[in-house]
């Protein structure tokens, strides 16, 4: 596939992303291969893979996940990108927190983290 152009750009969720994948299935965007006497649906590897790994590791639903950004947008020193890492991984102790902030130049108080881990609480 040639990519011509990029119109937008956007990040998902492994939870939106797995709700595009299944969507793109049902609107029949997999390619059909007539073998014999039946139909197969042929997917493409790399998008088998991202439906494998989707199904895997997602966390919740795509509304829940969309909510639950929303929720931590709202709290200090939170950017989106950090916020998708959270609902991707839904810590469940600081330490996880931590880690997710390791690579950022300011550090959260217990006090932050707590927030942090009540909102992830509420959607579990």
């Amino acid at each position: 596939m040639i990519v011509k152009e990029v119109l937008n750009e956007s990040v998902l969720t492994l939870a939106e992303a797995k709700e595009t994948l299944n969507a793109l299935r049902i609107r029949g965007e997999v390619t059909k291969k007539k073998e014999g006497e039946g139909e197969e649906e042929e997917i493409r590897y790399e998008r088998r893979k991202a439906s494998e790994h989707t199904t895997k590791f997602a966390k919740g639903g795509a509304k829940e996940s969309r909510a639950l950004i929303s929720e931590l947008l709202g709290l200090p020193k939170m950017k989106e990108l950090i916020a998708i890492r959270i609902v991707d991984l839904m810590p469940k102790s600081p330490n996880e927190v931590r880690a997710i902030y390791a690579k950022e130049r300011f550090t959260l108080t217990e006090a932050d983290i707590e927030k942090i881990l009540d909102c992830v609480a509420k959607y579990e």
